[in-house]
């Protein structure tokens, strides 16, 4: 059964959590981390790269010299591929790269790179995450006292301003949630705002334990 410490505010260790067996104790799949990491990253791109084709470059269609005597190379027109500042052939335009991955796959990933860094016992978890105060210096002092340097993905179980604006003048230093809500009916939701390429990414996990409970209660 897979553990986790448990800190507060202060930096201290208070105990220790029992991490859920089928959420952090799963064996990583490679490849479907693999085809996650690429779908984000794929998912990412802007798309907007364009060149010009031998048809839009502004030159004109005329010959440049005719076809034989001179001794040179045969050309048709000074906007062809083959000439300096000519048009590109099979140039790339603008396009979408986006693709989705089925919703298992997706689930299997998360769970894969949270099992990762439970692995590498690289979660932490904290048992109040907030902050009377947005200061960024005092939540620096709270990710050096945990041991938490570099890269490092903070999830918190709501939106918590003091929290996200003490964080995120702090390089590598992202921002989540997962939370419990009532939808406009009244029924209780659930909502977790997580990635494995994210997970992944970070050297420390830090997590708040009502949002650790929410990831459980979704992903087991």
């Amino acid at each position: 059964m897979p553990f986790a410490k448990k800190y507060n505010m202060a930096g201290e260790q208070v105990g220790e959590v029992e991490l859920s067996e089928s959420v952090f104790g799963a064996e990583p799949n490679g490849a479907v981390l693999h085809e996650s990491v690429k779908n984000h990253l794929a998912n990412r791109r802007q798309g907007t790269q364009s060149a010009l084709t031998k048809g839009e470059v502004s030159y004109s269609t005329k010959k440049p010299w005719r076809q034989k005597g001179t001794g040179r190379a045969r050309a048709g027109y000074k906007g062809s591929p083959v000439w300096t500042h000519g048009g590109v052939a099979f140039a790339p335009k603008p396009r979408d790269y986006r693709y989705t991955l089925n919703r298992k796959v997706r689930k299997l990933a998360l769970v894969s790179a949270l099992s990762a860094k439970a692995a590498e016992d690289a979660i932490i978890v904290v048992d109040d995450l907030n902050m009377d105060t947005i200061k960024t210096k005092d939540f620096q002092k709270f990710l050096t006292a945990v041991g938490a340097e570099g890269k490092v993905l903070v999830v918190a179980p709501e939106i918590r301003e003091n929290v996200i604006k003490s964080a995120r003048n702090i390089p590598g230093v992202k921002t989540t949630i997962a939370r419990k809500f009532e939808d406009e009916s009244g029924k209780e939701q659930r909502s977790v705002i997580l990635s494995a390429y994210d997970v992944l990414d970070c050297r420390k996990f830090i997590i708040d334990e009502a949002a650790l409970k929410v990831v459980e209660e979704v992903y087991a």
